[in-house]
């Protein structure tokens, strides 16, 4: 298992692989942090530069709050601290969102853009629904018993993943935050993320688990706003990346190698 390491003055950011390598940038999805792409980043060090930073108010920055506009301030601090070239952006759940509107704000700084779990576009009546589970998922964070719940629910999810221990020992050592879930929900909520999905103008990878239906049953309109290719992980769920990890890998890698 390859170590992550820490190569400049940024905080929580995981960056493993040879320097001259392709740099590949995993953002991941709320209630986790960047450990969540462990799987990935052991996968894919040896041909890849992979670089993983934690979103404001994941990880080893859960005392922070989280942004979308912080959350875009991270990728491009860590693409610019560790890359001297365009990168492939991989991004899950709130990481495909906070990726999307990256990849639409900075397009000179991305080679191509895989999103999973954030093809449901959250204006209209979604985003109400986001910002209203938003705020009550902010309320419930606030209570002491349902932050621990959450924690042990979710480790005893990870725990049943079909993963090498080490892996997920790494993922539960390092916790899970309600909090940010409800952040993430108003912030995102109004934005028009299929509009800026469809600004960039690179190779586009639509990434869903087949059990994901939220996410699936908006698919297909945004993919086709973005003229995007579309490819599903049998078996999985919204977090298919934990769920059929080498599955996931194998759909990233060929995507990427066939946009080279």
């Amino acid at each position: 298992m390859s170590q992550p390491v820490a190569e400049s003055k940024l905080d929580h950011v995981d960056v493993v692989g040879p320097p001259d390598a392709p740099p590949i940038v995993f953002v991941h999805g709320t209630v986790f942090n960047r450990t969540m792409w462990a799987p990935q980043r052991e996968a894919l060090s040896e041909e890849y530069r992979v670089i993983v930073p934690d979103l404001p108010g994941h990880g080893g920055r859960r005392d922070e709050s989280f942004t979308l506009e912080a959350g875009v301030e991270t990728v491009r601090q860590a693409v610019e601290q560790f890359s001297d070239d365009p990168v492939h952006l991989v991004g899950l759940s709130l990481g495909g969102y906070v990726a999307t509107e990256f990849a639409h704000r900075h397009p000179e700084s991305v080679a191509d853009l895989v999103i999973s779990g954030s093809s449901a576009n959250p204006v209209g009546l979604l985003g109400t629904m986001s910002d209203a589970a938003g705020r009550v998922t902010l309320r419930l964070s606030e209570i002491e018993l349902v932050e621990k719940a959450v924690d042990r629910l979710a480790a005893q999810w990870v725990r049943s993943r079909d993963l090498p221990s080490e892996q997920k020992s790494e993922i539960v050592d390092a916790g899970f935050d309600l909090r940010p879930f409800g952040e993430a929900g108003r912030e995102i909520a109004g934005t028009d993320f299929r509009s800026s999905f469809a600004d960039y103008d690179g190779p586009k990878l639509v990434l869903n688990g087949q059990w994901d239906v939220l996410m699936r049953s908006g698919e297909k309109a945004h993919a086709a706003a973005g003229d995007a290719s579309i490819a599903v992980v049998e078996g999985a769920g919204h977090a298919c990346n934990l769920e059929r990890d080498e599955k996931y890998v194998h759909i990233v890698r060929r995507f990427i190698e066939l946009d080279r």
